[in-house]
C-alpha cells in the first residue's frame, strides 16, 4: 500500500544527490521525479510494475504514481523532482545526457535539464546487470579464468549482448575490468606481506615478473613498495 508524503507542492524544478541503501517502503508525492542513475542499481516497483535504475540509465516517475525501492547494495542516485509536466507523465527509462552526470547535484540547472528530455532517447526493456554479484565472484576466486563468455553466462546473457551492456554500464571492456579486479587483490596481498610469487599465483598472474609488469603499467606502483615494512 502507497503512503503519501506531505511535501509541499513543488512550483520548479530541483536536483538533489542521494543514496539508497537496503528497502523503501512504497509512496507517492504531488511532484514528478526524475531518477538518473550514477552508481550501483536501484531497484523500483511502480504501481506493480518492476523497473530499475543503473549507471546507464535514468527514469521518469510522474506524480501520482506509486513507488517503492529496494537497493541490494549501496546505489547514488541523481533525483530531480519537478511540478507535474508534459515530459513527465508516463513512466519511461532513457539514456540520460552524459553532461546530468558530469556536474554536481548542487550545479546542475533542473529546470534546464528537463526541458531536453524530449529529445532523449527511450531504452527498450533490458536485463538488470548486477555489477556487485559479478565482483563479488571474481574477488571470491580472482585466479580463476574470468573470460567474458563465463560471464556472461552468470548473467544469463549472450557474450554479445553482455559486452555491450557491460561497457554501457562499466565504461570499459569485461577483459579490463577482471584486470583491475586482479590488481586490487594484488595489491592487498603485498601489502599483507605475501611474496610477489605468492600474490601473482593467487590472483591468476602465470608468473611473479607478469605481475610485477602489470603493476607498473597499470598502477604506476613496484612490488616492493607495496610490500609492508619489517
Amino acid at each position: 500500500m502507497a503512503c503519501a508524503t506531505s511535501l509541499p507542492p513543488l512550483d520548479h524544478a530541483q536536483a538533489s544527490l542521494r543514496r539508497y541503501a537496503g528497502e523503501y517502503p512504497a509512496h507517492a508525492h504531488a511532484h514528478a521525479q526524475v531518477l538518473v542513475g550514477l552508481e550501483g542499481c536501484l531497484q523500483l516497483e511502480l504501481d506493480g510494475h518492476a523497473a530499475f535504475v543503473d549507471a546507464a540509465s535514468a527514469l521518469i516517475v510522474p506524480a501520482g504514481v506509486a513507488h517503492a525501492f529496494l537497493a541490494e547494495t549501496p546505489a547514488r542516485v541523481l533525483v530531480l523532482d519537478a511540478p507535474p509536466g508534459p515530459a513527465l507523465e508516463r513512466v519511461r527509462r532513457f539514456a540520460p545526457p552524459p553532461a546530468w552526470k558530469v556536474l554536481p547535484a548542487q550545479a546542475l540547472d533542473a529546470q534546464a535539464a528537463l526541458a531536453t528530455l524530449q529529445g532523449t532517447a527511450t531504452l527498450l526493456p533490458r536485463r538488470r546487470l548486477d555489477l556487485a554479484a559479478l565482483a563479488a565472484a571474481v574477488a571470491a576466486a580472482p585466479a580463476q579464468d574470468w573470460s567474458t563468455p563465463r560471464l556472461a553466462a552468470l548473467a544469463c546473457l549472450s557474450p554479445q549482448r553482455f559486452h555491450a551492456r557491460f561497457v554501457e554500464l562499466a565504461g570499459q571492456p569485461p577483459a579490463a575490468w577482471v584486470r583491475a579486479r586482479r590488481l586490487d587483490a594484488a595489491e592487498r596481498l603485498l601489502r599483507a606481506g605475501l611474496s610477489l610469487d605468492a600474490a601473482a599465483l593467487q590472483v591468476g598472474y602465470a608468473t611473479a615478473s607478469a605481475l610485477a609488469y602489470a603493476l607498473r603499467r597499470e598502477r604506476g606502483v613496484g612490488a616492493r613498495g607495496l610490500r609492508r615494512p619489517k
